[in-house]
């Protein structure tokens, strides 16, 4: 039964904060056929406890529709405060984001969606990211502020057959508020500790009889958490600024257009991590950290992270802009509707970072700055009504393009801390040592997509699905090394002249270039990837009664190949790079999904349950070998990825004037075989043994953390992915009483999450545990209906310490820093609507 419109609706006693229901009928959402607008077309509840999607003149609850999915209305943001992505997290167990800054950040869903780490351009996320039906290419394009935001849906398992984008872990989707033909605005302020400040203001009406508009804007500015003692500046500061405008037109009671445009700008100084603890590696003791920072005289100002002081010697910045505009078409052919999306979109990115972690001037230059611009094409047409066959089938087209200009500069620490022997005592060596890349990605995608709905009964349904994708990708990495100072070291280098410049050295000299080619490796590539596929769903459900719901889903996806853009590791013999590396196969997915949905006492308790096994050959994983040239890491295969786990989500209101809500997740994720994987910290940095013909490792290494000889790779199988939690669960509640008017209340609300311990390393490592932490938020206010809202709020009430993510410093010096998530933050908000 595929929807035209959705829009949700909870009557006084619909499902309090977050709607988190195991369900399916978003999976149309982004690939809804979206009736004309008529200016009544709201959805209410049919029942206490329900939330109603109302598809083209019928109203249905999203309890009987089988996929799982999770809603979060306009109401639960606000009262949460969840105006980003990486604040939905602590509503939705299944979801992880993570962010080292803006660029570097990954949604995932089950444990899956983006490899762990720092990006590359070359690769695509497991999550599509959607606003207004359009979907985001890159997710860095997805950390802006929300901005007059109606619902956010995420819905979790393999995707393809009703979206435009093919996506194997799932889908987060946006929908903002609709221009309304009748006038009405709202204006929201608030107030906090760290000074901050937050103003949001919508306001929409008629122009015409059939001319609608809607503005709305929003900023955010706060001082950051984080003291940086060397300049006196405080870093993880919030600066966002973001309007949004809309115009619907209705020329006929058949027609519509909906024209949007949106513009943010994000200038933060952000995002640090700095030291965390230390994990002994085989380097040579006297080459790791403390040996090191000994013989600079170094100390960071606190051994304990959460002392929020550091004092990063490089600029730090995070400025992104980000904009575009969508067009929405509509048309009703009176048994079916015909949609299309037409979007444009743009994501500059400006940052400063500081690579080395420390004080100490190692590397003193590391950016990317990059401009993406991306169109998409989507056209969908959706059978009208209830009908014994339904059916939704579309094609979808986008392109992208992604410019990237990088550069990495070496600082009069670096020869001391990266180099060994005679080379390392002279500061001459790699001071000034500087790699600018020029780095080039375009990406076109197309594919034809379809979806059938058969009534077998009147409570069995079967619903197939099926997609013919093709990806194509080519890219262009060059990167040219250079030394001009003034020194007897000097030189440019490039992929033509390397050779020959090596040629030309003997003796001393000689050892000094390589040591400063092996430091930044020149190297030029243009890696290319093409491939068709095809995949398929189907989901059989059936209704046992008007309130339980059952159904069984198998899914077969995949996520398209990539090339790698972030530079590529040595090759064996050090000589050049390893071109094998250039690209990565295709994750070809295999899903198994049963759910059971169920409501009881007239719909005042709601539980739901789901379990899934998930497959996943040619897992592309993030890693990095530990040497000194790769500090972003590239992109692999592991054989084979398990992830399987089950999912709950309740609701019970006992009283009109009490609400409680819980939901959690199992997820169980492993690399089932993955031999050639990367070695965790305490295995790397000594000498790399040698492998035979059959790739069998000559020699016996060294103990973990124990100097000596190294494996140059690792058989991880049956280990945990990274940045996957083994149980979460969020929960809470509200409890009110009237007072004064018949709509004035007082309201006390508590909503707390809770994440066990997860690995922050692509192999998982003694010393990269993050562990399990909860968090507590607490609001108190007076509210009368939608006019007036008046509370305090405080987040992370008990001033929980924890991780964000942990990293390694390259080279093996057994540095592991941090990104400690925000301390207790309180505030002030109030908001007013007409």
């Amino acid at each position: 039964m595929y929807k035209n419109f959705i829009r949700l609706a909870a009557t006084a006693s619909t499902l309090p904060f977050a709607a988190l229901i195991a369900n399916p009928a978003f999976a149309q959402a982004p690939a809804q056929a979206t009736a004309p607008a008529t200016a009544d077309a709201s959805a209410e509840a049919s029942g206490p406890g329900d939330i109603v999607v109302t598809a083209r003149r019928r109203e249905e609850s999203l309890q009987s529709v089988p996929v799982a999915l999770s809603v979060l209305d306009s109401k639960t943001l606000d009262a949460t405060g969840a105006f980003n992505v990486n604040r939905l997290q602590q509503q939705l167990p299944s979801v992880q984001f993570f962010s080292s800054n803006p660029r570097n950040s990954a949604i995932n869903i089950r444990g899956l969606g983006a490899p762990f780490g720092l990006t590359n351009d070359g690769i695509e996320q497991g999550v599509g990211f959607y606003v207004d039906q359009v979907y985001i290419g890159r997710i860095g394009a997805s950390t802006l502020d929300f901005v007059d935001v109606e619902r956010v849906e995420v819905l979790r398992g393999p995707q393809g057959t009703l979206y435009g984008k093919n996506t194997t872990a799932g889908a987060l989707n946006i929908t903002t508020k609709k221009p309304s033909f009748s006038p009405e605005g709202q204006a929201e302020f608030s107030l906090g500790n760290y000074h901050f400040v937050q103003l949001k203001a919508t306001v929409s009406g008629p122009i015409t009889d059939n001319l609608a508009v809607r503005l709305s804007g929003s900023g955010t500015r706060r001082d950051g958490t984080v003291q940086n003692v060397l300049t006196g500046t405080d870093l993880q500061r919030q600066d966002n600024v973001g309007v949004r405008g809309s115009l619907l037109w209705k020329p006929t009671d058949t027609l519509d257009f909906t024209l949007s445009g949106d513009f943010n700008v994000q200038n933060p100084l952000c995002c640090v991590q700095y030291y965390a603890r230390l994990a002994p590696t085989q380097r040579a003791t006297t080459r790791q950290y403390n040996a090191l920072a000994a013989a600079f005289g170094y100390r960071p100002p606190s051994y304990n992270a959460f002392d929020r002081v550091t004092d990063l010697d490089a600029n730090i910045n995070s400025r992104q802009e980000i904009g575009g505009v969508s067009l929405v078409a509509n048309k009703d052919l009176g048994s079916a509707t015909l949609t299309s999306v037409t979007a444009y979109r743009y994501w500059d990115w400006k940052p400063a970072n500081d690579r080395d972690f420390t004080g100490l001037p190692i590397t003193t230059v590391s950016q990317n700055p990059s401009q993406q611009r991306q169109f998409s094409q989507e056209l969908r047409l959706a059978s009208n009504g209830t009908n014994k066959l339904d059916y939704t089938v579309g094609a979808f087209f986008f392109t992208q393009t992604i410019n990237t200009q990088g550069s990495q500069v070496q600082g009069s620490a670096a020869s001391r801390w990266l180099l060994t022997g005679a080379d390392s005592l002279d500061p001459r060596v790699l001071n000034g040592l500087t790699s600018t890349n020029t780095i080039h990605f375009s990406n076109q995608s197309a594919a034809l997509f379809g979806k059938l709905n058969w009534a077998a009964t009147d409570k069995l349904h079967v619903q197939p699905g099926i997609r013919l994708n093709y990806d194509k990708k080519s890219g262009y990495y060059d990167a040219v090394v250079s030394l001009q100072t003034g020194s007897p070291y000097d030189f440019v280098a490039n992929a033509d002249n390397v050779a020959a410049l090596l040629n030309s050295k003997t003796g001393a000299a000689k050892t000094t270039l390589q040591n400063q080619l092996n430091t930044l490796a020149p190297q030029r590539y243009s890696p290319e990837f093409s491939d068709w596929n095809l995949s398929g769903d189907i989901n059989v459900s059936y209704d046992f009664s008007r309130d339980v719901h059952g159904y069984a889903t198998y899914a077969y996806s995949f996520k398209s190949g990539g090339i790698n853009l972030s530079g590529l590791p040595l090759n064996s013999t050090s000589t050049g790079v390893d071109l094998t590396t250039q690209t990565v196969k295709p994750e070809k997915v295999n899903n198994f999904e049963v759910g059971l949905k169920t409501q009881f006492f007239d719909r005042k308790l709601t539980l739901n349950v789901a379990g899934y096994w998930t497959e996943i050959s040619d897992y592309q994983a993030t890693v990095n070998n530990n040497a000194v040239n790769v500090i972003r890491g590239y992109l692999a295969n592991a054989d084979k990825v398990r992830v399987r786990g089950f999912e709950f989500d309740g609701s019970v209101r006992p009283t009109e004037w009490l609400s409680l809500y819980s939901s959690g997740s199992y997820t169980d994720a492993k690399y089932v075989r993955f031999k050639n994987a990367p070695c965790s910290p305490e295995r790397t940095g000594g000498t790399a043994l040698p492998v035979d013909a059959n790739g069998n490792v000559i020699g016996t290494p060294a103990a973990p953390g124990v100097p000596g000889n190294s494996l140059p790779y690792c058989d991880i199988s049956g280990q945990v992915l990274p940045g996957v939690s083994k149980w979460a669960f969020s929960f809470g509640g509200e409890v009110h009483v009237p007072v004064g008017s018949s709509q004035g209340q007082v309201y006390l609300g508590y909503d707390g999450s809770y994440r066990s311990r997860f690995s922050s390393n692509p192999s998982p490592s003694d010393y990269m545990w993050i562990h399990g932490y909860s968090l507590s938020n607490f609001r108190v206010g007076y509210r009368e209906g939608t006019k007036l809202n008046i509370f305090g709020w405080v987040r992370n009430a008990f001033n929980q310490n924890y991780y964000e993510l942990l990293q390694t410093q390259s080279g093996s010096t057994g540095l592991i820093v941090g990104q400690p998530g925000d301390p207790r933050t309180w505030g002030l908000t109030v908001k007013t609507s007409f």
